[in-house]
């Protein structure tokens, strides 16, 4: 598979191929910082305690999928800023086939990749383009995590 570079420099929509794939992370995530995602964003209890995660088909504390999907952005972005590469990204569109395959545990380290997978111009916009990726964030123990395929928008290399 090609890498994209990872030398500092602008990476526009025409640079961008199929199968090009960025490596991300890694980043650990704390007990304390399972709960305190939780407390704010996703209260469920067996986000918040091992005694009441215990009764339930987790059996221990383990992290909100909403916080893996945001450990995944926060990994993601770095990557993209300490690369160079983010200046020409536009945000998202969203997010097709979102899974989260199996708990984050406090302790647990993540690293994922991102594969370019389709990419198509815009019509009615010609300064961007769309870019499809796979993505894949994985534990210390190399299990899938979550997969999902972010839709997103770059601009395209001015004139």
């Amino acid at each position: 598979m090609k890498r994209v570079p990872t030398v500092s420099k602008s990476v526009y929509f025409e640079d961008l191929e199929i199968g090009d794939r960025l490596d991300f992370g890694p980043v650990s995530v704390s007990r304390d910082e399972i709960m305190a995602f939780a407390a704010e964003f996703d209260a469920q209890p067996f986000h918040l305690s091992d005694e009441a995660a215990a009764g339930t088909h987790f059996g221990s504390l383990s992290a909100s999928g909403w916080h893996t999907t945001a450990l995944f952005m926060k990994m993601f972005v770095a990557k993209m800023q300490a690369a160079g590469h983010q200046d020409a990204s536009l945000g998202a569109m969203g997010i097709d086939e979102l899974r989260w395959l199996r708990p984050v545990r406090p302790g647990d380290t993540l690293r994922g990749t991102s594969e370019v997978v389709e990419k198509k111009a815009s019509r009615s916009r010609p300064e961007m383009g769309v870019v499809k990726s796979r993505v894949t964030v994985l534990n210390q123990r190399d299990e899938p995590v979550l997969t999902m395929m972010p839709i997103t928008m770059f601009r395209t290399r001015p004139n």
